[in-house]
């Protein structure tokens, strides 16, 4: 009997596919991989994945340690994501 295997449906809009993206941009911009980020972040590379495709929400205190590890604010990996949230309001 095969094994059935669980497939993550990636959400195409919302604020949690907005961070995701915005996440992914700072990370990109600073090139530094998941990897990376995970290891230094002390969170596991596939955590971070799941962040950038939307299908987790990370804690403020995520949030924090993240942007510290990309040397940003906080409030620009959340603005960010604030500018990408009305493409998802106006299709909603």
């Amino acid at each position: 009997m095969p094994q059935s295997r669980r497939r993550h449906v990636q959400p195409e809009s919302g604020p949690e596919k907005a961070f995701g993206q915005a996440l992914q941009e700072f990370r990109k911009a600073r090139d530094v991989s998941q990897e990376r980020l995970g290891l230094t972040a002390e969170l596991d590379r596939t955590y971070i994945s799941l962040v950038e495709r939307g299908l987790r929400s990370p804690t403020i205190r995520t949030v924090v340690l993240l942007a510290e590890v990309l040397e940003v604010r906080p409030s620009e990996i959340v603005r960010r994501m604030e500018e990408l949230l009305p493409k998802w309001r106006r299709s909603a």
